[in-house]
């Protein structure tokens, strides 16, 4: 059954035409009858409907304000034809008008024919259609004399989306407040205010977006930011949105803003990334700590860490690093500190004072003031300065090693006014020294191996002799960067029982004490077995079945040379080792690579094969490791090519032995030095 939707209001007996223009039918309202087609002649948009709301006929001027032609309507839903927003409220209007059968009203927003909707006040009635029955005519009304009504809807919905509602005329260049959420009402003092003054309040940065609100042609704006001075209570950021809206079939256009007030809700976002930042900071500064104090190799790299982090790491003032040495403290600090140190340096661990307290009992002592602190520790080293201090005092002490351990030492914290530590900050301390402590006993430890490795190394690589007759040798030697420092290269040089001299250069595999361990034992077994089978070869082919037969852990690579200082007659022979440098005085030089076999150690049974040259009175033989000629990025013949050249040139200026043995290690240290480093030269004088 149909519905008829009308503009202005009409007489009692209304003729309504079909969409082809004709007379169709003649529809009885109120009861009477009369033939008219006013209805279609009519400027405001009508409609004939059936009671479930489908559109049977309706007027030009509802097609225009549906934005279709009126074939495109006939047929369809009325609701479908208007804004998805606006369907609840037109079933609402159809199922009310149809089943009470009394005139209903509702405020609808059409879609129009241009960008600005259009707002009309709609009147749905009852009507007998003398072919189908029951229709539904519904129309728009004039609301001219109260365009006010038109606005309630969308003050209803603003209050309670909790946003404000205001309306720009263009042509009068006024904002006027239409009411909405309160509190946003509150930051307009005055209900209408000129476009001038708005924009006076707005901040200057964001005046050009305003008029660029407010002129806008498109029927809905972006949401835009702006700050906005109220007269009470200062600057507001506000979020405003515009949209264009026609009052009234035929009304003025005006510009609707809903607005949000995101003050207190930018304030809460600002709090949030300032404390985010904060975590963010604070975790930082604990990653970094604690990749700090784990790398540290050195107990005063350890010191360093400390007092550089600690104080800024929990937000403290200042920050002390103490340490036990013979059962008192040895105390460091940073400048923030407010006592002198020297009031804590030197305490026994069994002084009435809180920081031995600490240390002697792995117990943490967080004081919050200096009245808890004389409290605690009436006789405290530190309670003598008080005084001199013009502000609150905390401290939070926490040892470095857990109670019933040997004793470390602590850590001291302090803030400059009172200070209460949470169960995570001191949870977090507690983690933290724990860190350091372990970073402390493990520098501790590597540094007591490196001493003992260091005095083994130093016992194990020989002085050369004073005087080998014949020649002239010097030797040179520097360990790894990595490690512990130390290595298995090593050097010998010995007078053999027929007096010709025995040469040696090796590496064993390793940067540890084990390493220098086997150093030994190699140059060791090598001396014995030489004083009785003095031929190279024969030395390393017996020192290679001695070290397989001791299931050695470690593979070691050498060169060995028997030098008759009479006629300069050399024998050589090589395990795996890396080849001779021949330099001569006229800055020449050759690599000569000596025959032999595998390195030793490794596979039994092993021959090794030498070979005889003689060494010219104007020339050196230069012996290295592998760490003088090859490097991460030397390969190994560039690198035999620097040596030979520096020691050729060395011997063409007219230096030493010595002097260029150090040429030649000081160029390996200054690139690319990872490995030991050893260097060998002999000359015959």
């Amino acid at each position: 059954m149909p519905l008829l939707v009308e503009g202005p209001a009409l007489h009692a007996d209304t003729v309504i035409e079909g969409q082809r223009g004709h007379i169709a039918r003649r529809w009885v309202v109120s009861g009477e009858m009369d033939a008219s087609d006013e209805l279609l002649q009519m400027a405001t948009p009508s409609a004939l409907l059936t009671l479930d709301g489908a559109i049977r006929s309706l007027n030009a001027a509802m097609a225009r304000t549906l934005g279709r032609s009126v074939e495109q309507c006939v047929g369809r839903g009325f609701g479908d034809l208007l804004p998805a927003s606006q369907l609840n409220a037109v079933e609402s209007l159809v199922a009310h008008a149809a089943t009470t059968k009394t005139v209903a009203m509702r405020v609808l927003e059409f879609p129009g024919a241009g960008a600005a909707s259009v707002v009309c006040l709609v009147e749905a009635r009852p009507v007998n259609d003398p072919v189908g029955g029951e229709a539904l005519w519904v129309h728009s009304l004039d609301a001219g004399n109260d365009r006010g009504g038109l606005l309630i809807p969308f003050r209803l919905a603003a209050k309670a989306a909790n946003l404000g509602l205001c309306m720009y005329s263009p042509q009068e260049r006024e904002l006027e407040w239409l009411g909405g959420a309160p509190a946003l009402a509150a930051l307009f003092p005055e209900a209408s205010m000129s476009l001038s003054e708005v924009v006076r309040r707005v901040h200057p940065d964001a005046r050009g977006a305003l008029r660029r609100l407010v002129r806008s042609t498109a029927a809905r704006s972006p949401w835009i930011r702006l700050r906005f001075l109220t007269e009470r209570d200062g600057w507001h950021l506000l979020v405003c949105r515009a949209r264009r809206v026609i009052l009234g079939f035929g009304g003025p256009e005006r510009v609707f803003g809903v607005i949000r007030d995101d003050t207190k809700r930018e304030a809460r976002r600002r709090r949030a990334l300032v404390a985010l930042s904060a975590e963010r900071q604070r975790a930082d500064e604990i990653a970094a700590f604690s990749s700090a104090v784990m790398t540290a190799v050195t107990e005063q790299e350890v010191q360093q860490v400390v007092l550089t982090r600690l104080a800024a790491t929990f937000g403290g003032t200042g920050a002390a690093l103490a340490f036990v040495t013979k059962g008192r403290l040895r105390v460091s600090s940073d400048a923030g500190i407010p006592i002198p140190v020297a009031a804590l340096h030197g305490l026994p661990l069994d002084a009435p004072s809180a920081l031995p307290y600490v240390i002697r009992t792995g117990e943490p002592q967080f004081i919050p003031n200096q009245e808890d602190y004389v409290r605690r520790w009436p006789h405290g080293a530190m309670v003598p300065y008080f005084d001199q201090l013009d502000s609150g005092y905390a401290i939070s002490i926490t040892s470095l090693s857990p109670g019933g351990d040997q004793p470390l030492g602590a850590w001291l914290v302090t803030y400059d006014s009172e200070h209460h530590s949470s169960p995570d900050e001191r949870a977090l301390m507690g983690t933290l020294a724990d860190l350091a402590g372990q970073a402390l006993k493990r520098v501790r430890l590597q540094e007591a191996r490196v001493e003992l490795a260091t005095a083994l190394q130093q016992t194990m690589l020989p002085t050369l002799p004073e005087h080998l007759p014949g020649l002239e040798a010097a030797a040179c030697y520097q360990p790894s960067r990595d490690g512990l420092d130390i290595g298995g290269d090593w050097y010998d040089a010995f007078v053999l029982p027929d007096g010709a001299i025995a040469l040696e250069i090796g590496d064993v595999q390793g940067h540890d004490v084990d390493a220098a361990a086997a150093m030994g034992q190699v140059r060791a077994s090598m001396r014995a077995i030489a004083a009785h089978e003095p031929d190279p070869a024969a030395v390393l082919t017996r020192t290679n079945e001695l070290l397989v037969t001791m299931d050695a852990a470690r593979f070691a690579s050498c060169t060995m040379l028997r030098i008759d200082p009479d006629d300069g007659r050399v024998t050589g022979a090589s395990a795996g080792h890396v080849p001779l440098l021949y330099a001569r005085d006229d800055g020449s030089h050759s690599i000569r690579e000596m025959p032999g076999g595998p390195v030793l150690g490794v596979l039994p049974d092993a021959d090794y094969a030498e070979e005889t040259f003689t060494l010219g009175d104007d020339a050196a033989l230069v012996m290295v490791t592998d760490g003088v000629v090859e490097g991460p990025a030397l390969p190994l013949d560039a690198g035999l090519e620097r040596a030979g050249t520096l020691a050729a040139q060395a011997i063409h200026d007219g230096l030493n032995a010595e002097e260029t043995a150090d040429r030649i290690l000081d160029a390996a240290v200054a690139v690319d030095h990872l490995d030991d480093v050893a260097v060998l030269i002999i000359r015959r004088t």
